[in-house]
């Protein structure tokens, strides 16, 4: 377990890292938390040519409330992010979710953006990303621009970045008025990948649903929102028989692939259940709010 020969390069400034990026091409990769990284290395499933550390790029490491938004840099660590109360009061949804992520020790190690960057379609914080509608930005040589978390998500594990780019931050919408949040999952122990899970707001108003996003990680190639589920939802008064309505609609034309953890049919079970508890959960938050 240990990774093939890389050259290693330590970056102090945004512009130095886009400068290494270009110099090293296609086997270049940044190193943030490298909880995803160093793994994928050390099994030599990935085999960088280069390695840029990132963690001397201080003007990346922040958590900062900005029009309306929780901006979150790419060196802010995962349990910074899930302590701050600034993203608790703001977007809590995030914090909850965090709280699913591995265990403790990789949470002080792990960055928010890096494991949105890795895309893992398993994981909890694309998801997130997804139903929050949040915004990532990119820079590479041509400068900075920003894709909303539905453009940015392509496969598994492969995003919208083009070559020679990384990302910087990404920006949470606060939460609006009225709404509620919802987080569930399944897995064999707590910090192993979801088999199934489902992040989920809601937002009442007149106690009818008046908006909502429904998003599934660990059933696709990618976090997958369920537009089916949302449109049950929109404009109900959500009773318990159309919360499940909306949960069976949810899975609707979802095939994930079965593995040693559990066939197709059994993660769309496990999947539907998680998409109950967390649009019940959202409901429930979202009456209390009021």
């Amino acid at each position: 377990m240990k990774p093939a020969a890389f050259r290693y390069h330590v970056a102090t400034s945004t512009a130095e890292v886009v400068a290494l990026l270009a110099e090293h091409g296609e086997g270049g990769r940044i190193l943030a938390g490298g909880q995803s990284l160093v793994p994928l290395m050390n099994f030599r499933l990935a085999q960088p040519d280069d390695v840029i550390d990132i963690n001397r790029v201080a003007e990346l490491d922040f958590i900062r409330e900005e029009g309306g938004r929780i901006v979150v840099g790419a060196l802010a660590r995962q349990a910074a992010v899930e302590r701050s109360a600034a993203v608790r009061r703001r977007v809590p949804l995030l914090a909850a979710a965090l709280a699913w992520v591995a265990h403790p020790p990789i949470r002080h190690r792990g960055t928010v953006v890096g494991s949105i960057a890795h895309a893992d379609p398993a994981a909890e914080l694309p998801a997130v990303a997804l139903a929050l509608d949040a915004e990532v930005t990119l820079l590479g040589p041509d400068g900075a621009r920003t894709l909303a978390a539905g453009d940015f998500f392509v496969g598994p594990f492969e995003t919208a970045l083009r070559q020679g780019e990384f990302v910087t931050q990404v920006a949470f919408p606060f939460s609006a008025e009225g709404s509620g949040f919802g987080f569930a999952e399944f897995a064999r122990r707590h910090g192993d990948f979801a088999i199934a899970g489902a992040a989920v707001t809601v937002t009442l108003d007149g106690g009818r649903v008046a908006d909502s996003r429904v998003v599934l990680c660990g059933v696709g190639p990618r976090p997958l929102r369920a537009p089916a589920a949302e449109e049950r939802l929109r404009g109900a008064l959500p009773d318990t028989a159309l919360i499940v309505e909306a949960a069976e609609a949810a899975l609707q034309g979802v095939t994930p692939s079965g593995d040693i953890h559990g066939g197709s049919e059994y993660r769309i079970q496990v999947a539907r259940v998680q998409v109950r508890e967390a649009i019940t959960a959202a409901v429930d938050r979202a009456r209390g709010a009021r």
